[in-house]
Parts: structure tokens; sequence; C-alpha cells
């Protein structure tokens, strides 16, 4: 069995051990301003990477076949998780998102559920074995499985990862064979929601303002406005994406110097660790350094696009989209919601940032990838 890893795609694993040794440079030099108060994350990103690279060989020699077979299981399982993570779980950071796991580890069953909603829609699309979707008997059931997920972790509330399923759903449609009428009804759909809901924020905007701070989800509004209307919002609305634009604006070039970033520094940064992890690499090594970053996370989606093209079956293609997606998104919204071209919804940036379990579900997916690319022998649909 263990012949098959010399399949691997090891240049992914060469970008792998960059991104480890990155993300624990970057994440030391976040937590430096603060003086121990978040001790030892950067060790701890050691730990979690070097947990993530056995989940990702340990999931390279499982049949990704075998856990497809059981997808709907995994599902509800997975939407247990939310419904018990929302009844159960403690606020942080005005969410009920986390289970508090021994060791004062966090376990965000969000998370999870992007991956199990991309093999649970990558099962369904394979029963149609590459025909055209039907819009009744296609893509309202495979869309009604996202919404489940999505509503539950709505009113957690976490905007951010809903969305990214909505992304996932459309993104796994669309390589599915959905038909180009239905794209273009969808697009139309989502284009005239989106218009009607600036509209009705706008109309109604101070009912909004004070329904959400009855409800303690003011921070939805501050979000929702700073975007919409910058200029209508308060200083401390705008603050973390006006410091956040100044300090990647400051690094110019080549930027201050590792550990040097001075509004990072001076703690102007919000969770710089965190949400924030590029405005370190923007203000500390510039845009050369922003670049080469933003170069790296290219070369590692092409790896999976090559996997995918060479799938035989077309389940393991819609898996790696599904995961292609996911990370295109996370990094656009995260870089774009530092520069001002995207609101602020906390989402992470893929293996950068700081976090136990978005790492070793970004790591659980790369497994999925390689185990598709090791075990693409002739198939039958189950």
């Amino acid at each position: 069995m263990f012949f098959k890893l010399k399949k691997v795609d090891w240049p992914m694993v060469g970008i792998l051990v960059i991104f480890m040794v990155l993300s624990s440079l970057l994440v030391r030099s976040a937590i430096a301003p603060y003086e121990g108060k978040f001790n030892a994350y950067d060790l701890k990103t050691l730990v979690f990477y070097v947990i993530g690279f056995i989940v990702v060989f340990g999931m390279s020699l499982v049949d990704y076949r075998t856990i497809l077979k059981y997808s709907w299981f995994i599902y509800g399982a997975g939407c247990l998780m939310l419904i018990l993570v929302y009844l159960f779980a403690p606020v942080k950071n005005g969410a009920r998102s986390w289970f508090e796991l021994p060791g004062n580890l966090l376990f965000q069953p969000a998370e999870l559920v992007k991956v199990i909603l991309i093999l649970t829609t990558a099962y369904l699309l394979g029963q149609r074995e590459q025909q055209h979707l039907r819009f009744g008997r296609d893509i309202i059931p495979i869309s009604a499985v996202t919404l489940i997920p999505f509503v539950l972790v709505v009113i957690q509330p976490d905007l951010g990862n809903a969305i990214i399923y909505l992304i996932i759903l459309v993104a796994m449609l669309w390589i599915g064979n959905a038909k180009y009428s239905h794209v273009v009804i969808a697009f139309t759909i989502l284009l005239g929601a989106l218009i009607l809901f600036v509209t009705l924020f706008n109309t109604f905007n101070t009912e909004i303002r004070e329904y959400l701070e009855e409800n303690n989800k003011q921070h939805w509004y501050q979000r929702i406005n700073t975007f919409i209307n910058p200029d209508q919002a308060s200083n401390d609305e705008r603050h973390q994406s006006s410091y956040a634009k100044m300090a990647i604006g400051s690094g110019g070039l080549l930027g201050d110097g590792y550990m040097n970033g001075e509004l990072k520094n001076k703690k102007f940064i919000p969770y710089p660790y965190s949400d924030s992890i590029f405005v370190v690499v923007g203000e500390e090594f510039g845009f050369v350094g922003s670049s080469l970053l933003l170069l790296l996370y290219f070369m590692f989606i092409y790896r999976m696009i090559l996997i995918a093209m060479r799938c035989i079956d077309k389940r393991g293609a819609y898996i790696i989209i599904g995961i292609v997606a996911m990370f295109l998104f996370q990094i656009f919204e995260n870089v774009g919601m530092m520069i001002g071209l995207m609101p602020i919804t906390g989402i992470t940036l893929p293996f950068i940032s700081y976090g136990g379990t978005s790492l070793l579900i970004n790591m659980l997916c790369i497994g999925l990838v390689f185990s598709i690319k090791l075990h693409q022998e002739k198939y039958k649909v189950d």
C-alpha cells in the first residue's frame, strides 16, 4: 500500500513545507508585540502542521471512493454537529461556532462541513454520469443539501463560512454540467438579489441597525455598512479596513523588514496572527513578498487542477474543483478585505493564518486530492 505514496504530487508537498515555514514565521512576527498574550502560537502552528502532514499522507492511502459510499452518513453527522454547536457551545466573538476541547483547543464544525459538502455534492453529481443537470431533479435537490448547513451556520452567526458553502455549490454545479440557461437564470437571480439587498439595506438602514443591536448582532451591521457605505461608517467601524490598507501601502516594494512592521508593532492591526496576517506580509515584505506568496498559491492551485484534468473518475474531478473553489475564494476574500475590495468577514488565509481546525481541514483536503490521484483505476458508479 505504501508504494502508492510514490505517486503523491511532491511539488505540492514542497509548497506545503514552504507554507509551514512562512506561517510559523509570520505568526511569530504577528504575536511579538503582545508579550506572551498569544503564547507559543508560532510553535503550535508547527505542531499543527506536523499533525497535518500525517493527515495528508494517511488520507492519501484511503480510497476516496470508499468515503463517497458513506457520504450521506457523513453529511448527517456534519449537520448534527452544527446543531449541537449552536445549542451547547459557549459564545466566542459573538458567535456559537466552536466546541471547547481539552488542552484549550477549539474545534469549529463549520470548517469540517465544507469538506463534507464537497463530498456529498460530488456523490450526487456522480449519479448523473456527466449528463446535463436537470433543474427540478438535480439542481434543486443538490442546492437543498447545501442550504441546510448554510442556514445552520448563518444563525451561529458565521457569514464567512456560509458564503463559502455557496461558492462550493456554484463551482461544482458548473463543472457538473449545468446547462448554460440555468447558469444565466441563477446569475440573474443572484444579481437581482444583491441589488435588492443593497437597496433594502440603505432604505431601512436605521431599522436594521436597531434590530441587530437588540439581538446582539451589531457586528453584522458594522461590517456590512462599512463595506456598502464606507463614508457613513464611524472610525471604529473602519478601523480594521483603514489600518490594513495603510499598513500594506506603507510596505512599498520590499517592505519594512521581518518583525519591523510599524503599525503591526503598535497594535493597530486586529488579529494580525489570524484574519489580518496578509497585512503582516504586505507591511514587512512589501509588494514583492505579497506577490511571491500569491504566486505560490497559483502554483498550488495549478497542481490540483492538473490532477483534476487527468481524473478517470469524474467524481474525483468534482471533489478537486470543490476544494479549488474553496481555496480560491478564501484567498480572494482574505486578501480582498485587507485591501478594501471585499467586506470584512473573518475568513482566514489558507495555510498561513493561525488556526488549528482550519489548517487540519485544509490538510485533509489535500489528502483527498492525493487520494484521488493515487486511486484512479477504472471504476463503477456505486
